[in-house]
């Protein structure tokens, strides 16, 4: 009987499934799912979501914090009563708490809560919100807005819907709870998905890229308006100046300054009506550092008078007061040649910090330096794209200079040039020879130093050779 039994247990044993032996049991991480982004780092991921590096970097069994990737996931923890994926939107410029909440169906609350807002102010266009990712679902892209002394019902007839899904979707308190110039949303496809912001009705549509901004970029403002709008507005405090497009909407660009302490600043658009009548939006848009930040140039020996403020801010005045008026016209077309032959040397890059003769970095080199590569002196100097010659002569820090004015507030500049070529008044097409390179003014040798100058504002000219404005 006994062995009978021990055969038999041994062929449970056998028949049982087994499982290894583990030394320790570790219960899994628990918690919402952020999917990185592109240009992520766990410091700032923490920052984001309030937690400390640390505890980011345990949950998730992370040993180098910069050994992450795009797309990647991590759970976060400390976030009570959420779950799920979590994705980033970057903010636009026009978008608002209500129609981001209405936009994505989440409520405000909730984007409070996983976003740690305190105020709506906080919402900087070029910030990347926090939101929940849903399966199967489509932000909503067609907005309707509620004009003065119309029912939420003519404006479900006008959108092939009805007010009770409006009042739902648009989370009113009932159908009667909609008010005047409100931004509402339906569930109707938009022909255009870059339509939909919180912004007046005087704006159809506001574009503005890049966001984030960046120090020494081109910003560029594109706004589509109801008929008749006379547009005005600001960004960080320097006026703006629109100019009609061919497709009826309108343009502006704005360089942002090289030294300009990253962070928010504001953006404001205004609109005249044919009634009379004025709109206005406002909303702080982030402006930040490029991915590589501008490095330290070595310690320049230069002629003293080259920096004497007495000499130097009378000449900036001067070159300020020239590239300040924004002509109606626009003379260019797509983007900007190289203002010397192909084969070139680059002696020094824009933003670049400079300091002089022993002071500190306070300075920053506003162009591009271009040398000479060749034994053959002078090298020739181009016009990059059309425009008219407002200025030619010497200067004590610029040497021989040129600037052209291309219109709508955009120039270029050409100094420490042996010889000028061409007379104030020319116009010149792109490709034409205007001077050769020298070493006048304040040099260390022979190089062009080139200048692009937006709405007042230098900025770096390699975005004028890789990409079209407006």
């Amino acid at each position: 009987m006994t062995k009978r039994i021990l055969i038999l247990l041994l062929l449970m044993a056998l028949l049982l499934p087994t499982s290894p032996v583990k030394a320790q049991e570790t219960t899994p991480a628990s918690g919402p799912v952020y999917i990185i982004q592109s240009g992520d780092s766990l410091s700032s991921i923490a920052s984001r979501f309030g937690v400390s590096l640390t505890d980011l970097m345990a949950v998730n069994n992370i040993t180098d914090a910069n050994n992450i990737s795009a797309g990647s996931q991590v759970i976060i923890p400390g976030l009570q009563g959420i779950s799920g994926v979590l994705i980033t939107e970057t903010i636009g410029y026009g978008d608002t708490l209500r129609n981001l909440s209405r936009r994505n169906q989440v409520s405000e609350g909730f984007l409070r809560k996983l976003n740690h807002i305190t105020s709506p102010a906080e919402l900087y266009a070029g910030v990347g919100l926090v939101l929940p990712q849903k399966d199967k679902f489509t932000p909503l892209s067609r907005r309707a807005i509620l004009s003065p002394g119309e029912s939420l019902l003519e404006v479900a007839v006008r959108e092939n819907s009805d007010p009770w899904t409006l009042a739902k979707v648009n989370e009113l308190n009932g159908t009667w709870a909609a008010q005047a110039d409100d931004i509402l949303y339906t569930p109707a496809e938009s022909t255009d998905a870059t339509q939909p912001n919180g912004m007046p009705s005087a704006f159809i549509k506001v574009t503005v890229s890049p966001l984030p901004m960046e120090q020494g970029s081109t910003t560029k403002v594109i706004v589509q308006t109801q008929p008749g709008v006379t547009l005005g507005g600001s960004l960080v405090e320097l006026p703006l100046h629109f100019f009609p497009m061919e497709d009826g909407s309108y343009a502006t660009l704005q360089g942002i300054h090289a030294m300009l302490n990253p962070g928010p600043y504001p953006l404001k658009l205004e609109a005249s009506l044919p009634n009379g009548t004025k709109q206005s939006f406002e909303q702080m848009v982030l402006v930040v550092t490029p991915i590589t930040p501008y490095p330290n140039d070595p310690m320049l020996t230069v002629d003293p008078e080259t920096i004497d403020p007495a000499i130097t801010k009378p000449e900036n005045q001067q070159i300020a007061e020239i590239t300040a008026p924004a002509t109606a016209e626009k003379f260019w077309q797509g983007m900007f040649n190289l203002p010397v032959d192909q084969i070139y040397c680059l002696k020094s890059w824009f933003g670049n910090r400079r300091a002089y003769n022993g002071g500190g970095y306070d300075n920053f080199h506003a162009g591009l330096d271009f040398g000479i590569c060749s034994p053959i002196k002078p090298f020739d100097i181009y016009a990059p794209a059309d425009g008219v010659v407002v200025y030619t002569g010497k200067l004590i820090v610029r040497g021989n200079a040129t600037i052209i004015d291309h219109g709508w507030g955009i120039y270029t500049g050409y100094w420490h040039q042996e010889e000028i070529l061409v007379n104030v008044g020319d116009h010149v097409k792109a490709g034409q020879l205007i001077g050769k390179i020298g070493d006048t003014g304040r040099v260390t040798g022979p190089h062009l130093h080139w200048e692009i100058w937006v709405n007042g504002i230098q900025v770096n000219p390699s975005e004028w050779l890789n990409n079209t404005y407006p």
